[in-house]
């Protein structure tokens, strides 16, 4: 379909609001931001060159995308009040244009910035977040260090490692065991004093090793002092998980949640969530923009203020339902898929009884 002077019009008027809100607020925030961190700056000397090359350069696109629904809906409802205030919403109507030609252009907005916010939070803004994660970890969070105790870890679907301690300086676990069960009855054991982890050979390097192996005519023991093996488990196993969902692309999000399932861990909830949301958000720039649309539409005989002021306590209750989900959802209490679409179903919803509303 070829765009119409007025298509063009809405289009472009609704893509340089929606920048510019966005724009303001991620502004704010990174002031905000760095109001509270600049103390942390000074203290542990974060060089200028890191704080605005590897942090804020990478802090500005993750907000931009992480409140891009909200900032489309806040845009819409800015632009689309401001017109109908002048009256010119009820000119297109008065030609004939009906109310969904009208949001046609919206949509096509809508749909670009969804396009780019689905690229960017699969595969840009991961690459982004590992960069200004690790800065957060080096200069604004406290040293991390292992404190697990007697760690239970299912490294493949009938195998076990078993650790009583690690230590993520060193490398190096104490007290190591590795089983074999299948089904109910062990198979094999190997237990050791030490595993370390060798960068060279990429490999664990078991010390002083005890293998037990037991089969129909009995079993075999078989000991030794030294051995590499490689195994379902790495270093990064037991390093510093902040924010670690956020630094996977999809391809790698979905390889981690399938090896979380293999192993039986916990946490898992929260891998998941992070996945559905990546998808759900495209589809909530849509929702948000029809409901934006339709709620600033009307002339207002209180004014711009009004529709612009319902638009923000809708975008105040979409936020709290989105974190109550989520918050249930992560503690295991309800589908993590249920949760994660639950405040897109319920605002489609909404926007399809504003539509029935409207006066034709």
């Amino acid at each position: 379909m070829k765009l119409k002077i007025l298509d063009r019009y809405l289009l472009k008027n609704f893509l340089v609001t929606y920048v510019f809100v966005a724009l303001m607020i991620v502004l704010i925030i990174c002031v905000v931001d760095y109001t509270e961190k600049v103390d942390d700056f000074i203290k542990r000397q974060a060089p200028t060159r890191a704080i605005f090359l590897d942090y804020y350069i990478n802090l500005i696109p993750y907000w931009a995308n992480y409140i891009s629904p909200l900032m489309v809906f806040i845009g819409t409802v800015f632009f689309t009040s401001r017109i109908a205030a002048r009256t010119e919403i009820v000119a297109m109507l008065s030609t004939g244009i009906s109310f969904g030609r009208i949001m046609f252009p919206y949509f096509l907005g809508a749909a670009v910035i969804a396009l780019y916010t689905f690229a960017m939070v699969g595969w840009i803004l991961p690459k982004a977040n590992k960069k200004r994660n690790a800065f957060e970890i080096k200069y604004t969070k406290d040293e991390f260090y292992f404190d697990g105790r007697n760690v239970h870890l299912k490294i493949a679907p009938q195998t076990y490692a078993y650790l009583e301690s690690y230590n993520n300086v060193s490398r190096t676990g104490n007290k190591f065991t590795l089983e074999v069960i299948e089904g109910t009855e062990l198979k094999e054991k190997l237990s050791a004093d030490k595993i370390v982890w060798s960068p060279e050979k990429e490999k664990w390097t078991i010390q002083n090793y005890y293998i037990r192996t037991l089969h129909d005519q009995g079993e075999t023991i078989s000991t030794g002092a030294e051995i590499d093996t490689t195994i379902n488990l790495t270093p990064r196993d037991f390093e510093s998980q902040y924010k670690i969902f956020e630094t996977f692309t999809l391809p790698e999000l979905e390889n981690h949640i399938e090896l979380l399932k293999s192993r039986g861990s916990d946490g898992l909830e929260v891998f998941l969530i992070e996945k559905y949301t990546r998808f759900t958000q495209p589809f909530a720039i849509f929702i948000l923009t029809a409901i934006g649309v339709i709620v600033s539409a009307r002339k207002s005989r209180r004014g711009v203020g009004w529709p612009i002021a319902m638009g923000f306590l809708l975008a105040f209750v979409y936020i709290l339902f989105f974190l109550v989900s989520k918050g249930i959802a992560e503690a295991g209490n309800i589908n993590t898929l249920f949760a994660v679409w639950l405040p897109n179903v319920v605002f489609s919803f909404i926007g399809i009884l504003l539509y029935k509303t409207l006066p034709r």
